[in-house]
């Protein structure tokens, strides 16, 4: 645990290239391990793995014991562990700041988000859901270990008789561990000085050092770090401590991506109503601003099935009073925390909620000849043939 903390805050400390190169490196392994699981597990369900008892499997565990375990109430269950394993992909509007070229690069990065859930998200866990029956011993919830042996990743393999490779798919997850706490030292830091920046924050945490790190806000988000060592109190007060961490910040992803659809559909009304065309855009959403619509909508139902699975959980018929209020808060604590935050600093600051023509669209962005930029490579990009043109639209 100490060997992997410092690592994280070491990565951090060297800038956004050594966030880059750490999180360049991760990704191929992550990568790599993935595409393996993914073939392997296609050789598995098919049964191509000598001395695998269960032959040929199919789609067999999807209808014994069954898929969407508890119905509909089971699938909003889950929503926030969901929610909480996406979070990361909006890190790459957060390196725009510090990128040479974001023009050009974050329109490449933006799209291959998409391409990345298909991969990591879409086809892995329909693998693992043909593998793994929800109601495997080994699972987190079931009699099994609660460590990295309780992934769905390592079951799966391991089921099939396999003794290596769920070894090395453990050593994958402890990369995928220092990835996330690389990401997140760098996006929280990255905030921090944002806010300080925008007078949300201390002052001190908005200091930039020549190298252009945010020194302060870099060292206050590794020093929270240090709640890992809470570990030593034992297993249930690490349980109950890790509980209400996720309880805090599970809901904050939902939170997140709501309020950059609607940071993004409020945009583009002051852009229209500054009388600017969306031609004048370095990058236009390929969903354009509906997709931001949807995207505010969905957010809001995944509030409402929380607050329902929150309010009346599964089996809450056989929970007393005071387990249904902890099993609330634990998964809506996040709601209050934010909207109390909210308001606090809009009557603190005496700060107003803007009409769309009266937002600010011009401060912070680079001094340069876009227009003429942009029509430039819209010329050279009018004479790429038709296949390079459909590849650039997704790639």
């Amino acid at each position: 645990m100490t060997i992997f903390l410092f690592v994280i805050i070491l990565i951090n400390f060297f800038g956004v290239r050594g966030y880059g190169e750490a999180e360049f490196v991760f990704s191929i392994i992550k990568v790599l391990a993935v595409i393996g699981f993914i073939i392997l597990g296609i050789i598995i369900d098919c049964g191509g793995v000598p001395g695998d008892p269960r032959g040929y499997m199919g789609a067999h565990y999807w209808y014994d014991p069954g898929a969407f375990n508890n119905g509909f109430k089971g699938l909003c269950s889950v929503f926030v562990t969901a929610a909480f394993s996406f979070s990361g992909t909006e890190l790459v509007g957060l390196a725009a700041a510090e990128t040479e070229n974001p023009r050009l690069t974050l329109p490449t990065a933006v799209k291959q988000v998409f391409w990345r859930i298909c991969l990591f998200y879409m086809v892995s866990l329909t693998i693992v859901g043909v593998l793994v029956p929800y109601n495997d011993p080994n699972l987190l919830n079931g009699s099994g270990s609660s460590d990295a042996n309780a992934s769905p990743f390592v079951i799966a393999v391991r089921n099939a008789g396999i003794s290596v490779v769920p070894s090395i798919m453990n050593v994958v997850i402890l990369i995928a561990v220092l990835s996330v706490g690389n990401s997140s030292i760098y996006g929280a830091s990255r905030t921090l000085a944002a806010m300080a920046d925008r007078g949300q924050a201390p002052k001190i945490l908005g200091y930039i050092d020549r190298a252009g790190r945010p020194l302060v806000s870099i060292i206050v988000s590794s020093a929270l770090g240090f709640l890992c060592y809470i570990v030593a109190a034992g297993p249930d007060t690490t349980t109950q401590a890790f509980n209400w961490m996720i309880a805090i910040s599970g809901l904050a992803s939902i939170f997140t991506w709501g309020s950059i659809c609607l940071c993004h559909i409020r945009f583009r009304r002051a852009w229209k109503l500054a009388g600017r065309t969306v031609d004048e855009l370095a990058y236009k959403s390929q969903a354009t601003v509906y997709g931001s619509w949807l995207g505010l909508f969905m957010n809001f139902l995944i509030l409402v099935a929380q607050f329902w699975t929150g309010f009346a959980p599964i089996g809450y018929e056989d929970m007393s009073a005071s387990e249904r209020v902890q099993n609330f808060f634990e998964v809506y604590l996040a709601v209050p925390i934010v909207i109390v935050m909210y308001l606090a600093f809009k009557l603190i600051k005496k700060t107003r909620v803007w009409r769309a023509k009266d937002i600010d669209i011009t401060s912070g962005r680079r001094e340069m000849n876009l227009a003429e930029i942009l029509a430039e490579e819209r010329a050279v990009q009018a004479t790429w043939p038709w296949w390079k043109k459909l590849y650039k639209l997704f790639c």
